[in-house]
């Protein structure tokens, strides 16, 4: 006797119990996670109504408009926020786990049989039909001492960390920003500054051919007058160059081409030292410590590692899960060999509770407790190290800015000096009673005071923000008026 079966074809799909487009299930939500997200990567400090769409820059380029452009476009704000999509999916997939899960699947045969009794014909048989069969499967996990809600905290934890590094990450490129538009300023300051050190080179230079002209000095006084004009210019030349870079990173900064032509907005040297940052410096890193980002990121870390360790002690432990199936196929039967198939129906179901408990992993468990517990102490480690830079980073700019705020009016007192004192040097020279080095020495100590102006001016300037930006409170008004 011999029998064979030929099935010609087969097919087996697996359905959702609901299925969605990727659009569509991008819209769905049940778990609001998608309000954890900000409107865009600058709505933590900008309004969530402001647009992240900018066409040309602003003529001139304010350093709100600045701000706006790198606050949207900064691969790393637009990196954090992506991690806060990331995080908040998470916490919604972590939610998900107490929900029940069910599945379908239908299967289609085209089957055909073919029985070939040799001598027996009468047993033989020839059979080809459509068969189709389906199924639902309802799996809901009761109890599973405490996984699910350790995997739950573990996950909001790590979102409130992303919320937190995103305003970290924030609060220095707001600052960076800024010390680049600064920068940018004050190179363009001081090119203004280098044409009239290089006037007055020239008018020091044409006195000088005066007086040798009529045979009131010797000629080495022309040359050392043209030393000092030589000078002059390559200072201009140098400092036009530095200009030209500052201001290409500041259009990288704002996501523009270095080559962009930009128009800064004048500086406002009419904004005076504050009392905005009175506190004592102790005071200010204690305030820092409780309420700066990269702190609150920090310990959110912590306490998701620590819900890992929870975690993963759970994956040692029973679980208690409902179970339940229904199935139903239309497959024929046969009384024997040699009988017709006969149609039918069949119909199966069962529901019931499922416990399993492990019994032997390989040790895997208890590795798995001692890696996570192992994160613990680094996250632990990654406090204790954040706390000490933010300290620091709020301890070196408060005595940056109470240095600088200082030598504002210094440098102003220097330059109202050193300008009296030029021009003087310059009518006794010119009276026949100066001499050419007190002139030159003069005239060089005024561009000195000039630069020197010019750098304090946007070092305060910048240190406002640096300040802010350590204390973890760095927003839009501290751009405001400046």
């Amino acid at each position: 006797m011999s029998a064979r079966q030929v099935v010609l074809g087969m097919g087996w799909v697996g359905l959702g119990v609901v299925m969605l487009g990727s659009n569509a299930a991008r819209a769905v939500d049940p778990f609001h996670t998608q309000r954890s997200i900000p409107a865009n990567p600058s709505s933590p400090i900008l309004s969530s109504h402001v647009s992240c769409a900018f066409g040309a820059p602003g003529d001139p380029l304010t350093l709100q408009e600045a701000v706006k452009r790198a606050l949207c476009a900064n691969p790393d704000t637009r990196n954090a926020w992506a991690i806060i999509e990331e995080r908040a999916a998470s916490v919604g997939v972590s939610k998900a786990a107490y929900l029940p899960t069910l599945s379908a699947t239908g299967e289609w045969v085209h089957d055909d049989s073919i029985t070939d009794v040799r001598d027996h014909s009468a047993l033989s048989s020839n059979y080809s039909t459509m068969v189709h069969s389906g199924s639902l499967t309802l799996g809901w996990v009761l109890y599973d001492f405490g996984g699910r809600r350790a995997a739950l905290v573990n996950a909001k934890a790590l979102l409130i960390a992303a919320q937190a590094n995103e305003d970290a990450v924030l609060q220095q490129v707001f600052a960076d920003t800024a010390k680049g538009y600064y920068a940018a300023q004050s190179a363009r300051e001081q090119l203004r500054a280098d044409d009239t050190v290089v006037a007055n080179a020239q008018n020091s230079l044409n006195a000088a051919q005066e007086r040798v002209k009529h045979g009131a000095a010797p000629i080495t006084e022309v040359y050392q007058a043209q030393t000092a004009y030589a000078q002059a210019l390559v200072t201009q030349t140098r400092d036009r160059g530095q200009a030209l870079a500052a201001q290409g990173n500041l259009a990288n900064a704002i996501a523009l081409s270095p080559d962009t032509p930009l128009t800064l907005d004048a500086p406002n040297e009419s904004v005076p030292p504050d009392a905005t940052f009175t506190s004592t410096v102790a005071e200010l890193m204690a305030q820092a410590e409780r309420t700066h980002p990269a702190m609150l990121a920090a310990e959110k870390e912590l306490q998701a590692a620590r819900a890992s360790v929870t975690q993963a002690r759970t994956q040692g432990r029973p679980t208690i899960k409902l179970v339940g199936q229904y199935s139903q196929n239309n497959e024929p039967v046969q009384l024997g060999l040699g009988q017709p198939h006969y149609p039918a129906t069949g119909h199966d179901g069962y529901i019931g509770v499922q416990v399993n408990v492990p019994i032997f992993s390989g040790f895997a468990t208890t590795y798995q407790v001692r890696q996570a517990q192992a994160q613990v102490d680094q996250q632990s480690v990654a406090l204790d190290k954040t706390r000490q830079q933010v300290a620091l980073q709020v301890w070196t700019s408060y005595q940056t800015l109470q240095t600088d705020t200082q030598n504002l009016a210094t440098s102003s007192q220097l330059q109202t000096v050193a300008t009296k004192a030029w021009e003087s040097a310059q009518r006794r020279y010119r009276s026949g009673v100066g001499t050419i080095l007190e002139l030159l020495s003069t005239q060089s100590a005024l561009a000195q005071a000039r630069q020197q102006r010019v750098q304090t001016i946007t070092e305060w300037r910048y240190d406002r923000v640096a300040l802010a930006s350590a204390l973890g409170q760095l927003g839009w008004s501290d751009v405001h008026g400046q």
